[in-house]
């Protein structure tokens, strides 16, 4: 699982919900890559045919409201900026990410520090992300407990597989 992240910011605002994030109209798959195909197309066209390996999404307050679908933690899973640096996720996006061992970080004062473009540096592992052009290194909100255990696990059903086997019922 990767935990480390080097690349261009592409900076969303506030209230970015699912069905910005994958329209309801390329749910007949739950494969990332097609998904990914038509990830924030809405939001920014370019994301999908410019975003490279490495680079991070970056959004403010709430993002991923809207339903609770996991099309949305899959889509952005198969782009090529897959892990999220915001202010704040819904609820539901949220866990639905840590299940699906998606790397979402809050540090808002990150999300302030950074515009479109900038380089940006995320250490899921470490819970830190470096803005080089402000010179400084975030503390980013760590996960509880539980779910930092779900997330290094791989996600929820790796979890629930490695749990089962440890109780000797898998």
């Amino acid at each position: 699982m990767r935990t480390y992240f080097k690349g261009k910011v592409w900076k969303f605002g506030r209230d970015i919900d699912t069905d910005v994030i994958i329209p309801a109209c390329y749910l007949t798959t739950i494969d990332p890559a097609e998904l990914a195909a038509h990830c924030l197309e809405s939001a920014d066209p370019d994301f999908v045919t410019k975003a490279e390996d490495g680079d991070v999404i970056v959004a403010g307050d709430n993002f991923g409201c809207g339903s609770s679908r996991e099309h949305a933690g899959l889509a952005i899973q198969g782009s090529k900026a897959p892990c999220v640096v915001a202010k704040s996720f819904s609820r539901i996006f949220f866990r639905n990410a840590v299940n699906l061992a998606l790397p979402v970080v809050i540090c808002p004062e990150a999300v302030d520090a950074v515009e479109k473009g900038d380089e940006i540096e995320v250490d899921v592992a470490a819970g830190t992300v470096t803005v080089p052009k402000a010179g400084k290194t975030f503390k980013a909100t760590p996960l509880p407990e539980f779910m930092e255990k779900l997330f290094q696990a791989g996600g929820l059903v790796p979890y629930t597989q490695k749990r089962l086997a440890e109780m000797g019922r898998l």
